[in-house]
């Protein structure tokens, strides 16, 4: 059995890499193959090409890389041909995957998207593609779950594969330091982090005046990203006196340790849900593409850890003509603070972060509702009963489709 398996950024080779190995314990001999990162290869599956340092977002950035984007898709599709596999399994980064998809279904090889792309939120239209270009959709939420079935797709909820890796909170080396820490995570893509650092640091900058004895601390993905955050932060005349610290391959280290964060918004919400960390959520964005996204976008917050807990999560927000003249103040019943913003929105976030580290009550509300959450969603086994239906499929002998709509126990 050939299993072709595509991710194509950080969190998506780590979700592929869960399900690799859940699918080689299950079955030995499986042959994995497909486009990804080094979790995958590390999982044991041989990549065509690596994908990962393709990440990127909004639709010029996608126009200047698009002939790596038409080679990886030719070299896919040659694998195709050289050795057929059972089933192509899709893990999010839609826009690449749509055309993968097209050249799976062209051979007659199924498709499965796993973490699939959230339609639901921005592109209500593009359902019609996934009815015709995917044969099963494994559902990371349970609200997207019932979205997809409602749309007529077939769809197995399998939880978030965050969840299944339990957070370590003992760490190799005790933390002697008593002192709050303030985590700042700034995104996996190198465009985000140019985007929302500076909003970041600005915060951070007015925490410590109110906190002198915080502590301040920068995940980054990797060394390339460490050196620029640095570049950053040392370009910030306010921020080179607050020893800013950071540190590289650590995130999940510097969350369990975390008082409070601010973060780019993305899945790592779902990590600081497991680890109770209230957080404020920040994703900048230009005038232009702020009018243009309140027009396509289905989804009352962009953060998933609020949309778990709101319960009407999908439905059209207000279109607007242009952006607005300040920054709105965060919704009140978002667990975490977001800001999309086009302006600057660090003295709001500041004062959120401020208020958790000096009011333990403030902070004990939000971590009650993160409780409340993660006791609805927070469960592991995500990639076992994601290869379980992978596997199911990719058999000749079992009929499709027939437990496609039950809920994973």
């Amino acid at each position: 059995m050939r299993i072709f398996v595509s991710a194509g950024e950080p969190s998506g080779d780590h979700h592929a890499a869960l399900l690799v190995r859940a699918v080689r314990a299950r079955r030995p001999d499986v042959e994995c193959v497909g486009l990804g990162g080094p979790q995958m290869e590390a999982a044991g599956c041989r990549l065509v090409a690596d994908m990962t340092r393709l990440a990127v977002m909004w639709f010029l950035r996608v126009l200047v890389n698009i002939h790596r984007f038409v080679d990886l898709a030719r070299r896919a599709e040659r694998s195709f041909l050289d050795a057929r596999p059972d089933v192509c399994v899709l893990v999010d980064f839609p826009g690449f995957h749509w055309w993968l998809a097209w050249r799976a279904k062209r051979h007659g090889i199924p498709v499965v998207f796993y973490c699939p792309p959230q339609v639901w939120a921005w592109a209500q239209w593009r359902v019609r593609k996934m009815r015709r270009l995917v044969d099963r959709v494994l559902a990371a939420l349970p609200f997207e779950h019932d979205w997809f079935v409602a749309q007529g797709l077939q769809s197995t909820l399998v939880g978030h594969p965050f969840f299944d890796e339990p957070l370590v909170m003992a760490r190799a080396e005790p933390v002697r330091d008593d002192r709050p820490l303030v985590l700042l995570l700034p995104g996996s893509r190198g465009q985000e982090i140019e985007a929302v650092l500076g909003t970041l640091v600005r915060a951070a900058t007015v925490v410590r005046g109110a906190v002198p004895d915080c502590r301040l601390a920068v995940g980054a993905l990797h060394a390339r990203h460490a050196r620029r955050i640095e570049a950053l932060i040392g370009a910030h005349s306010l921020a080179r006196g607050l020893g800013i610290e950071v540190h590289v391959g650590r995130t999940a280290d510097l969350i369990a340790e975390a008082t409070a964060a601010i973060a780019c918004s993305g899945s790592v919400s779902l990590e600081l849900l497991a680890a109770r960390v209230p957080t404020v959520i920040v994703y900048r964005i230009s005038g232009l593409a702020y009018v243009v996204q309140s027009w396509f976008r289905r989804a009352r917050f962009i953060t998933l850890v609020n949309l778990l807990a709101c319960r009407e999560p999908v439905g059209p927000v207000r279109p607007m003509l242009r952006p607005p003249p300040t920054v709105a103040p965060a919704d009140p019943e978002a667990v975490y603070p977001e800001y999309l913003a086009a302006r600057d929105p660090a003295p709001q976030v500041a004062v959120h972060v401020t208020e958790w580290l000096v009011d333990p009550a403030a902070r004990a509300r939000v971590v009650a509702r993160l409780d409340a959450i993660a006791a609805t969603v927070a469960q592991g086994g995500s990639a076992e009963r994601a290869a379980a239906a992978v596997l199911e499929i990719a058999r000749p002998e079992v009929p499709r489709g027939v437990h496609s709509q039950r809920r994973a126990a």
